[in-house]
């Protein structure tokens, strides 16, 4: 068994029902585009991004891929996700889209009588918590990769599908709201943490990442609580001692995203509800399905 027992598993060739999701939502994205009425840079990158991405996905259903070939095959839409995420800020025109920050912050004034992402570190400051969350929040990657390649490690090549399956759908779904609901987040919108409340390691890390790489207009849901809580599921699934041993972080996660003021509590919240659904709606088609 192991990874080469996946490697050699039945019906590489054949188009993965990841595979038709992905090409549906860049069809998607290539109407937004067009209906948008963006100007032509914005349209040409946006188009050449989702032709790419859709050969690429005509390429992994080719024959005679080879042992690198065929591995990559499983997961390579995980490896795609930087790019529809960068598309993310072509579409909200790199910060200067509508956003509707006001009407969440409204809600939640209205759920829990203040500002969670904007109150709560600044009422109760830790050095300690800060640290931890902050690690928490950056955790997100491993979180993403840990079924996936325990999985292939391990031989289970349904398992491994279904990880990638609810993990890719979890993000897309979170995608699409980013596009007809763009929120910028409290990162945005309120003054940011500063001070000993962020002289830490964790801190400085993650300020630094998102530097590099936060699109604009995604914050809600969260699609760092909710992917991660699906990872956790997906874990779950096909390891319980896995799917344990990732439940601590995530639900770090899902705190710290709030105390460290990188989400809305709604956005968090909606996120978790996402990543708990999806799984669960999957799951039952998936044992409904004939086989």
């Amino acid at each position: 068994m192991g990874v080469r027992a996946v490697l050699v598993g039945a019906e590489w060739t054949q188009v993965l029902p990841i595979d038709w999701i992905l090409l549906a939502y860049l069809g998607v994205v290539s109407v937004v585009t067009h209906s948008l009425g963006f100007d032509s840079a914005r349209t040409q990158w946006v188009l050449t991004i989702n032709a790419l991405i859709g050969v690429l996905i005509a390429l992994a259903a080719r024959p005679g891929l080879g042992p690198l070939g065929l591995g990559l095959r499983e997961v390579f839409p995980l490896l795609l996700l930087p790019a529809l995420y960068g598309e993310l800020d072509l579409l909200h025109g790199i910060g200067r889209t509508l956003v509707h920050d006001l009407t969440v912050q409204r809600w939640e004034q209205w759920l829990f009588g203040f500002q969670p992402s904007r109150d709560w570190w600044r009422s109760a400051p830790s050095t300690f918590w800060s640290t931890l969350l902050h690690g928490a929040y950056f955790a997100f990657y491993p979180i993403i990769a840990a079924p996936v390649a325990w999985f292939l490690i391990r031989g289970n090549q349904r398992a491994m599908q279904r990880a990638v399956l609810w993990i890719m759908v979890t993000f897309i779904v979170c995608y699409l709201v980013f596009m007809a609901f763009p929120v910028s987040g409290p990162y945005y919108e309120f003054d940011r943490p500063s001070g000993a409340f962020i002289a830490n390691p964790m801190a400085r890390l993650v300020y630094a990442t998102l530097a590099q790489g936060s699109s604009y207009g995604a914050a809600f849901p969260s699609s760092h609580v909710a992917a991660a809580v699906a990872a956790t599921l997906a874990a779950y699934a096909g390891s319980r001692r896995l799917g344990l041993l990732l439940t601590i972080p995530t639900l770090l996660l899902a705190v710290g995203v709030v105390y460290c003021q990188m989400h809305y509590a709604i956005d968090a919240l909606t996120g978790a509800a996402l990543g708990f659904v999806i799984p669960l709606v999957l799951g039952a088609k998936a044992e409904a399905a004939p086989q």
